[in-house]
C-alpha cells in the first residue's frame, strides 16, 4: 500500500528542488526538466511504496493534471512576450504555425503508417499529438520576464515562445479529425469538422481571449475605482484567476481554451506594457508552472522506471527520432527561408522543437474519446519516448547553443531564473 506521508515528503522535496535547481543549473548544459526526469527515474527504482504510474489506468487524472499545467504555461508565455502582435513582426511565428506544424503532422502520420503499420486514424493522432512544440519544457529557449522595450526579445526566443503559445491550441482540430476518423470512418464528418472544429472553435478561442484579456487588462490597470485597480494591489495570484477564467469561459462556449488563454495573456500584456505588475503576474505563474512541471516529470521518470516503455519497438523509436532529428529541423528550416531570421537563427529555431506535457495531454484526451485500433500501451510508449528523448536532447544542448548564439550576435545573455526572481 502506498504511504501518503512518503508522498507528501517527496512532493515537498520535488517542490524544493524546483526552486533550487534553476539557479544551480542556469549555466550548465543540464536543464531543470532533465534533472526532474532523472530524479523520478532514480526515485522509482528504489524499493519504496510509491504509487503506480499507469497512464492507461489513470488516464482521466493524467488528462486533467497535464491540462492544468499546459494552460498555466500558456499564460506565462503570453505574459512574457514583449513584441506587439503584427503580420510582419510575428512573421516567423506565422510561418512555423502555417507551414511547419501541418507538414510535421503529415510527415509523422506517413512515417507512422509506413513503419508501424497503424490504422490511418492512429497515425494521424500520433502526428497531431507530437506536432505541437511545448510551452512547458521550453523555458531555456524562450523569452524571459516582461520588460518595457518591445524589441527586447531576440528572434529565436520570441519565435519559439509564440509558436509554443499558439500551436498547442491549433493541434486540437487535427486531434478531433483523428477522433472522427476512428469513431465514424469515411469522410462524412469533414463538413462538420471544418465548420465547427476548425472555423468556429478557433474563432471562439481567439475572440474569447481578446475580449476577456482586454476586459481584465482594463480592470487591472485602468479601473476608475482604486479598489478595483488590481495592479495597485500587486497580487500575483490574479494571473491564475485570469488563466482559469479565460480557459473555462471559452470551453463553455466550445471554443479552444488553449488559444484563449494565450491570447488573453497577450491582451493583458498589451493593456499597459510598462507597468511593473506584468512582472508580478508573470513571476507568480512561472513559479506555479515550475512546480507542476517538476511533479509531472518526476512521474514521467517513474513511468519509465516501471517499464512504461516496454511496448516500444525499434520502429516506434525510429518515428520519434525522425521527428526530432529530421522532420522538425527540416520543415522548420524550409518555412523560414526568406523570413526575418538569419541562417544561424533559422537553424536554432528549427532544432528546438521541444515536445513535452502538451503531447501527453492530447494523447490522454483523445484516448478517452475513441478506440484507435492500437493498444494504448504502444501509443503511450511512442509518445513518452519522444518526450523523454526531447527532454534529454534539448535539455543538454539548450544552454550551450543559446549562449553561443548570444555571443556570436554580441548580445548580453539573459539572466538566469534565480537572478530574475531575486
Amino acid at each position: 500500500m502506498n504511504n501518503p506521508d512518503l508522498i507528501f515528503a517527496l512532493g515537498g522535496a520535488g517542490a524544493l528542488l524546483a526552486a533550487v535547481l534553476p539557479g544551480v543549473l542556469s549555466r550548465l548544459p543540464f536543464s531543470l526538466p532533465l534533472a526532474c526526469l532523472l530524479g523520478g527515474l532514480l526515485l522509482f527504482l528504489l524499493p519504496l511504496p510509491l504509487p503506480e504510474v499507469d497512464p492507461v489506468a489513470h488516464r482521466v487524472a493524467l488528462e486533467h493534471v497535464t491540462e492544468i499545467c499546459v494552460v498555466i504555461s500558456l499564460m506565462g508565455a503570453g505574459l512574457a512576450i514583449n513584441r506587439r502582435l503584427g503580420l510582419h513582426s510575428w512573421s516567423t511565428t506565422w510561418r512555423l504555425l502555417g507551414g511547419t506544424m501541418p507538414l510535421t503532422v503529415v510527415a509523422v502520420a506517413a512515417v507512422t503508417a509506413w513503419l508501424l503499420g497503424w490504422p490511418l486514424a492512429a497515425a494521424v493522432l500520433l502526428g497531431a499529438v507530437l506536432a505541437p512544440t511545448d510551452p512547458v519544457l521550453a523555458s531555456d529557449v524562450q523569452v524571459g520576464e516582461p520588460v518595457d522595450a518591445e524589441n527586447a526579445d531576440d528572434e529565436v526566443r520570441f519565435s519559439l515562445t509564440s509558436e509554443a503559445g499558439l500551436n498547442d491550441g491549433l493541434a486540437f482540430p487535427i486531434v478531433y479529425a483523428a477522433i472522427a476518423m476512428a469513431a465514424t470512418g469515411g469522410t462524412a464528418w469533414l463538413g462538420e469538422w471544418a465548420l465547427v472544429d476548425v472555423l468556429y472553435r478557433i474563432s471562439a478561442g481567439v475572440l474569447g481571449g481578446l475580449l476577456i484579456g482586454r476586459l481584465l487588462g482594463r480592470l487591472f490597470f485602468h479601473a476608475k475605482t482604486e479598489n478595483l485597480r488590481l495592479a495597485e494591489h500587486r497580487d500575483g495570484f490574479v494571473a491564475l484567476a485570469s488563466t482559469f477564467l479565460a480557459y473555462g469561459l471559452t470551453e463553455l462556449v466550445h471554443g479552444y481554451g488553449f488559444i484563449a488563454v494565450f491570447v488573453t495573456a497577450c491582451a493583458i500584456r498589451n493593456a499597459e506594457r510598462s507597468h511593473g505588475y506584468n512582472g508580478i503576474l508573470h513571476g507568480f505563474i512561472e513559479q506555479i508552472e515550475r512546480l507542476l512541471t517538476a511533479w509531472l516529470l518526476l512521474l514521467l521518470g517513474g513511468f519509465v522506471a516501471a517499464g512504461g516503455l516496454a511496448s516500444l519497438t525499434w520502429r516506434g523509436a525510429a518515428v520519434a527520432l525522425l521527428l526530432l532529428l529530421v522532420i522538425r529541423p527540416l520543415t522548420g528550416w524550409l518555412v523560414q527561408l526568406g523570413g526575418p531570421a538569419g541562417p544561424r537563427e533559422r537553424a536554432v529555431t528549427s532544432f528546438f522543437g521541444i515536445r513535452g506535457i502538451g503531447s501527453l495531454y492530447y494523447l490522454a484526451f483523445a484516448l478517452g474519446q475513441a478506440d484507435f485500433g492500437v493498444p494504448q500501451e504502444e501509443l503511450w510508449a511512442v509518445a513518452a519516448f519522444t518526450v523523454v528523448v526531447s527532454i534529454v536532447l534539448h535539455g543538454v544542448t539548450a544552454t550551450p547553443i543559446m549562449s553561443r548564439l548570444d555571443r556570436l550576435r554580441g548580445t548580453p545573455q539573459p539572466s538566469s531564473l534565480a537572478e530574475r526572481d531575486s
